[in-house]
């Protein structure tokens, strides 16, 4: 991670190195925290953030669902990330806004712990490499199942969701694959450790709905979306393991991966078609305001009065 000059904490922008926390938090020790995963693109008319109200209004939301209230609006986030935009000068960057149960008791319940509500951002580029998105990468099935709807609120971006993740891709890197991919406990693919799925077959275009245990992406939304213009039939459906391999084409979406072909499963070689690269090259323009058909989702940094 690239440090940058500042970090928005509670209100205030302060110095990366005073950007600190007890070790006696409650979201440490835990794992009772939601984030966001966003970018900052350069784009003709200055740096732009991408679809930013609506990752802010999502971390309101897995809020809610692990009984936390964001002590600021969406609005009030909103004008944060831009004063940080402004405050880091980086014409792109990744962003990550983080709330957490902070100090205070350390039983397992939060009563009393205020909540901390911190926004990062640095430069981040391709999150599986820099080769993958024309390339593609490699995925393993994992031997870890995606926790179920009932255990934990999938549907929340919560930190602690993501031990499942973390034990997903390491098991995947130390078995020499790029990225893991998930399963329900009844063999359905899920998604993989931080990127929705989506498999290409005969022209259509499937991706697991929202019962096997997935995020609602932001991305995924944006990608279903651009494939129906550009013509392609577009269904939630159940996937198992077997459609993977027999793919005409796979491919991961998410704020960090953004569209990226998987060329291979469980060594199972599929390679990076064309409705994949199309997609790619169609929500890149959009992202980097190449394409006026989507400016609404571009909230473009107001560089000119600069914060310090």
């Amino acid at each position: 991670m690239q440090e940058t000059a500042k970090i928005w904490m509670n209100g205030e922008l302060v110095d990366w190195a005073d950007a600190t926390v007890h070790v006696g938090v409650h979201g440490l020790h835990y794992g009772t925290g939601v984030f966001e995963g966003i970018r900052a693109y350069e784009t003709p008319k200055g740096p732009a953030v991408f679809r930013l109200a609506d990752h802010l209004q999502r971390l309101h939301d897995s809020a809610r669902l692990l009984y936390m209230e964001v002590p600021y609006s969406v609005e009030e986030l909103r004008t944060a990330t831009h004063d940080l935009v402004r405050a880091n000068g980086l014409p792109a960057a990744y962003i990550r806004p983080i709330s957490f149960f902070g100090y205070g008791s350390l039983g397992v319940h939060t009563r009393g712990n205020p909540v901390e509500t911190v926004i990062m951002s640095w430069p981040w580029g391709a999150y599986l490499g820099e080769e993958s998105l024309a390339k593609g990468i490699t995925a393993k099935i994992s031997s870890w199942k995606r926790v179920g709807p009932n255990v934990i609120p999938h549907v929340s971006k919560a930190t602690g969701i993501y031990l499942n993740s973390m034990l997903a891709t390491t098991e995947a890197e130390r078995g020499g694959y790029d990225e893991g991919i998930l399963l329900t406990d009844q063999g359905f693919v899920a998604d993989g450790p931080g990127e929705n799925i989506f498999v290409v077959k005969d022209g259509r275009i499937v991706t697991p709905p929202l019962s096997t245990s997935i995020l609602p992406g932001i991305t995924r939304a944006t990608v279903i979306e651009l494939a129906r213009e550009l013509g392609y039939v577009v269904e939630e459906a159940d996937l198992i393991r077997a459609d993977l391999y027999l793919a005409d084409e796979v491919f991961m979406t998410g704020t960090a991966a953004e569209v990226t072909p998987v060329r291979a499963v469980d060594d199972v070689e599929i390679g990076v078609g064309d409705v994949t690269l199309e997609l790619q090259r169609t929500y890149l323009d959009v992202v980097n305001g190449r394409s006026d058909e989507r400016a609404h989702w571009l909230d473009v940094v107001e560089v000119s009065v600069a914060k310090v």
